[in-house]
């Protein structure tokens, strides 16, 4: 799991900040197959899965979550939710999700407004193709 803010420029994305407001890059050079807004009301677990080849990104444009999240290893049939973790995103954080780390998220009080962009399989007909659902893990 990879965080960052996309309020703070990095060494590929930059930040413009004027009177009229801002323009932050969120990915710059970057290969994105799918992109979802999803929205959920509060209080509510979505994820408790991982994928195998898909790199997915989520960024929270209202509200917030924890984001649960543990590595699965390459024997994803010996699942134990014992060493997960979490950290509180709020409005602007880009989680980072490699392949073979489970996710989950709690959604905050407030709920929470979020883009899920991908890189690999994950939209329209090919949602289900690399996504694999274990057991929840949220503590």
């Amino acid at each position: 799991m990879k965080i960052r803010s996309v309020y703070a420029p990095t060494d590929s994305c930059e930040v413009h900040r004027d009177d009229r407001g801002l323009i932050a890059d969120v990915f710059y050079n970057a290969s994105v197959q799918h992109v979802a807004m999803i929205e959920s009301v509060p209080d509510t677990v979505r994820g408790n899965h991982f994928h195998k080849s898909t790199t997915q990104h989520i960024l929270v444009v209202q509200g917030s979550l924890q984001y649960w999240f543990m590595q699965v290893g390459d024997a994803p049939d010996t699942w134990s939710g014992s060493s997960a973790t979490f950290v509180d995103v709020r409005v602007g954080d880009l989680v980072t999700t490699p392949p073979y780390e489970a996710h989950a998220l709690k959604i905050g009080p407030e709920g929470c407004v979020f883009l899920a962009l991908s890189q690999g399989l994950r939209g329209g007909r090919d949602y289900e193709q690399d996504t694999f659902r274990v057991p929840t893990f949220i503590g």
